[in-house]
């Protein structure tokens, strides 16, 4: 009799386990399904900001590499030169503004640009692949290096405003102001989602 009552008592409580695990998983796989076009909107904006990113660095590699042909070299001769094999206008009184200021660039100067393109390129890297490859660390990381460069381009905005420096200053705004948001978004319902399990779980 005792042994009855043991096993009455085993089979009713699988029976009250599996009919609440039911309704938990059910509500965990509608919760997914709810989140996905949020997730892939993410994931869509994230490699748009990984290729921003790796825009950017390709153009500081070549800033570098610029920087470091002019080693040794007349700087103001060599701009010319190129110049007239782009055939760009040789008239273009921001681009005799522009000669004469890299014309007083030595090769100390050149070093310190080039090599310090380089090292921002490679930043811009880890950042740019980290984003397209959706890791978690690239959004933590890409937030800490956009948001401390932010200081330095609202003062360059302020000594001398361009369309260009605003831009990206807008353009970094609201990449962190993403990323923070969405991180929050993650935290939240990953909390949620541990929150549901613990309550749904039976001893």
């Amino acid at each position: 009799m005792p042994t009855l009552v043991a096993t009455q008592f085993t089979c009713a409580t699988r029976l009250q386990s599996g009919s609440l695990e039911r309704p938990s998983r059910l509500a965990t796989a509608f919760r997914m399904a709810q989140n996905l076009p949020s997730a892939r909107k993410d994931s869509k904006i994230l490699l748009l900001i990984g290729a921003f990113k790796l825009f950017k660095a390709g153009l500081l590699l070549a800033l570098g590499l610029g920087a470091l042909r002019l080693l040794h070299r007349d700087v103001a001769e060599q701009l010319e030169h190129w110049i007239s094999e782009t055939r760009v206008d040789p008239h273009n009184r921001y681009l005799h503004a522009a000669i004469a200021k890299l014309g007083l660039l030595d090769d100390r100067k050149l070093k310190e640009i080039g090599f310090g393109s380089f090292f921002y390129a490679t930043l811009l890297l880890i950042e740019g692949a980290g984003l397209c490859l959706r890791k978690r660390w690239a959004e933590f990381f890409t937030i800490g290096m956009t948001a401390s460069l932010l200081p330095l381009e609202v003062y360059e905005l302020w000594r001398h405003v361009t369309p260009i420096r605003a831009a990206l200053l807008i353009v970094n705004l609201a990449i962190v102001a993403y990323l923070v948001a969405m991180l929050r978004r993650e935290r939240h319902a990953d909390q949620a989602q541990n929150d549901s399990d613990s309550s749904h779980t039976v001893p």
